[in-house]
């Protein structure tokens, strides 16, 4: 509620089409309440745009207007915060964090989950319905001990798997690029300046990933076993804090 609170008061503030105008009789016009609701109930609901009609009396292209510039405003005013790559300092932190935790040179886990989309059109279903189930569009993550998420990658269809997803993926833009800050950490005597993530045991064995291992041997390898698997939880209590705080309508693979 605290966020619904401050994205109107500033979208309200700070963007043109949110404040209240008066018309050539110089009566007022629709106010930012009316227009910031008509987005949010789009948002929710998944309505169609004159769905908001009785209720706002808003027509269908003021509606869409409405929630046009409502996701350009949130990503104008919030993106630089909360859309952004780690900069040097939220990695060295990462870097810190990982180093206490027994895995130096660890950045975040990944993982994806289901996003089940309720209003998929019947021509698209098949392209997002995995086996007799609902459609849904595959939500990649990198998160970290904090519960941050500073990679997402949202809209692939159902269909895919994990490496499907990751093909398509930018996570990797800023390395291939060649944009990616410089990250340095030691283990066991060795220098290495490639960063990675944990993750499951379907993702592919590059150098940037480090899964557990499947049938741990002795008690180092258990040992191994247990801490990564723990540590990998980090991307899943994301999900489950999405789940139970948004009411997403999101599914276990």
């Amino acid at each position: 509620m605290l966020l619904i609170v401050i994205f109107f008061d500033r979208l309200s503030n700070e963007v043109p089409y949110f404040k209240q105008k008066k018309d050539a009789l110089g009566r007022p016009g629709l106010s930012a309440l009316q227009k910031y609701t008509a987005a949010i109930r789009l948002l929710a609901y998944g309505t169609a745009l004159d769905a908001v009609d009785e209720y706002l009396r808003l027509g269908a292209t003021t509606a869409r207007l409405c929630l046009e510039h409502f996701v350009q405003g949130i990503i104008n005013l919030f993106g630089n915060e909360y859309l952004r790559r780690p900069t040097p300092e939220d990695l060295q932190r990462l870097l810190h964090v990982g180093e206490y935790r027994g895995f130096p040179g660890m950045i975040g886990s990944i993982d994806y989950m289901h996003w089940e989309w309720k209003n998929c059109p019947t021509a698209w279903s098949g392209q997002y319905t995995r086996g007799s189930g609902k459609p849904t569009i595959v939500l990649e993550a990198v998160a970290s001990y904090d519960l941050w998420i500073w990679h997402a990658f949202f809209g692939a269809p159902g269909t895919l798997n994990d490496i499907n997803v990751l093909d398509r993926s930018p996570v990797f833009d800023d390395i291939i690029q060649g944009r990616a800050p410089q990250v340095n950490f030691s283990i066991n005597g060795n220098e290495y300046n490639l960063a990675y993530y944990l993750t499951d045991g379907i993702y592919p064995k590059w150098a940037t990933f480090i899964q557990s291992i499947t049938l741990p041997q002795g008690a180092k390898a258990k040992l191994f076993a247990e801490r990564q698997e723990s540590v990998r939880k980090d991307v899943e209590r994301v999900f489950g804090v999405l789940q139970a705080r948004l009411f997403l309508g999101i599914k276990e693979k």
